[in-house]
């Protein structure tokens, strides 16, 4: 037996114990300093031809088994690598869950200046907006989808552009969708992802019947850095109407606050926390993120202490995206390590305010790797995720199944898609599967290309460790 590549340790406060995490199993210890040494020992070979391979004394052997049994041990690294496959393998082809993101528009009532989209010059004059005779033809694959893929779930979010802008089909699909999966036993959940500037009580309150879950809300810094960053076309500041909006649905359903940063807004957030945690709706928001702005021009082509199990649930890392790349502009980002640091200080920020941050740790296979995970652009095209909205030769096929030989291609290419063989024996495959697709596009032309964020995971790492000791 060996230690596996996916394990990962963080020594704790005091220096007796360590923090254990395997990327692979989800498994996470705290351990004696003792039992970490078993897997250094394992590492040197000091178990091989002893009787099953492990340690003969009864307390180490104990531990030992532990650590076999949450995968922090393995037969060889031949093994851990079949492991690896089978892993990404089930995520590829899951049942358990549709999830599709619906682009309502491509225009958006903001001209952030970071954004391709937006209402900047004519833009919004040129950009999609789904007809209900496509949001119709959209209604009719999703419940295709429903009879062929049999899910357990279906998650459904409202995107854009800023999906408000389109209230007629959120409202048509929403409803359509919810009759259809009561009536296949397949429970639904509604998120929406919005700048907040049109969200009142009587959206929410459509919404609510038809297995509304959560709405996602922007805002890129304190009250003058989100100004200049997220204006209106007259340059007109949307804080403070945003926060109003936010305080006036609050406790109706989940409100998340998410935010993108860049250099010169990083170091605001601070302000936008203390100003968050003065709110009345401050206790009523369920999670509070940000995440770098990438910004990217398209290139071509033996006194063992007992173990404490941490987080018993064995479920499947979650998939999110790490930055928006895809949808910037201007020159390849060449200050990643800056943006991982602030990250993970604002992620610290953020617990120290009361709020709950992602853990910058579990981000799993994104949804270009999900076999029952679709982006719908407004005209009805698919995507794998909306960084690729809007690019036909990255659209994987069309609700109304038209077959065309550009899509097909595309549709195979994304299918081939293992970016993280090139990642070596990085411990974060699990976690990352290479980064992300559309960044790599982007950025490097080569969406086979890993985009490594690993300082951001290993100071991540860190941070949960000393939170998960400190709930042990």
């Amino acid at each position: 037996m060996q230690p596996s590549m996916f394990n990962l340790r963080v020594p704790l406060e005091g220096g007796d114990e360590v923090f254990l995490m395997n990327t692979l199993t989800d498994a996470q210890l705290v351990v004696s300093t003792d039992v970490a040494a078993l897997l250094d020992r394992a590492a040197k070979g000091e178990f091989v031809g002893t009787a099953m391979a492990s340690p003969p004394d009864d307390s180490e052997r104990q531990a030992w088994d532990v650590l076999l049994e949450n995968g922090f041990l393995v037969e060889n690294r031949a093994s851990d690598r079949r492991a690896l496959d089978d892993y990404l393998t089930g995520v590829k082809s899951s049942t358990e869950e549709l999830n599709v993101t619906l682009l309502t528009t491509l225009q958006c009532n903001f001209a952030c200046d970071y954004c391709f989209q937006g209402d900047h010059g004519d833009y919004n004059l040129h950009a999609d907006k789904m007809s209900l005779e496509t949001a119709g033809r959209v209604g009719d694959w999703l419940e295709r989808e429903l009879d062929r893929v049999r899910p357990e779930r279906f998650v459904f979010t409202f995107f854009g552009g800023e999906p408000l802008l389109n209230l007629p089909v959120m409202y048509l699909l929403a409803e359509r969708m919810w009759n259809a999966t009561e009536s296949r036993g397949v429970s639904m959940f509604v998120n929406i992802i919005t700048n907040g500037l049109l969200l009142t009580p009587a959206v929410v309150d459509r919404m609510l019947p038809y297995g509304l879950n959560g709405i996602k809300i922007t805002l890129d810094g304190d009250h003058d850095t989100h100004n200049r960053m997220r204006p209106l076309r007259g340059g007109q500041g949307t804080f403070d109407r945003i926060v109003e909006n936010i305080r006036r649905v609050a406790g109706r359903c989940r409100i998340s606050i998410g935010g993108n940063f860049d250099e010169s807004s990083v170091d605001s957030y601070p302000a936008l926390l203390d100003f968050l945690k003065e709110q009345d709706f401050a206790d009523k928001l369920v999670k509070v993120n940000f995440k770098p702005i990438i910004r990217a021009e398209p290139l071509q082509p033996k006194g063992i202490i007992p173990l404490t199990p941490v987080g018993a649930s064995r479920k499947p890392l979650n998939g999110t995206c790490m930055t928006s790349a895809g949808a910037g502009h201007g020159s390849t980002c060449d200050s990643c390590d800056f943006l991982d640091d602030k990250m993970s200080f604002l992620r610290d920020e953020t617990r120290r305010h009361g709020f709950t941050p992602h853990d910058g740790v579990h981000n799993g296979p994104c949804h270009v790797h999900m076999q029952h995970a679709h982006t719908i652009g407004p005209d009805g095209s698919l995507y794998p995720c909306p960084g690729f909205t809007g690019q036909l030769a990255t659209s994987t096929g069309h609700v109304d199944d038209r077959s065309e030989p550009v899509r097909e291609a595309a549709r195979l290419k994304f299918d081939r898609l293992d970016p993280w063989k090139e990642c070596g024996d990085c411990a974060f495959i699990p976690v990352c599967a290479g980064g992300c697709v559309a960044n790599s596009h982007t950025q490097l032309g080569d969406m086979n290309l890993p985009t490594c964020h690993k300082r951001s995971f290993e100071s991540a790492l860190i941070s949960l460790a000393h939170t998960a000791a400190s709930a042990a």
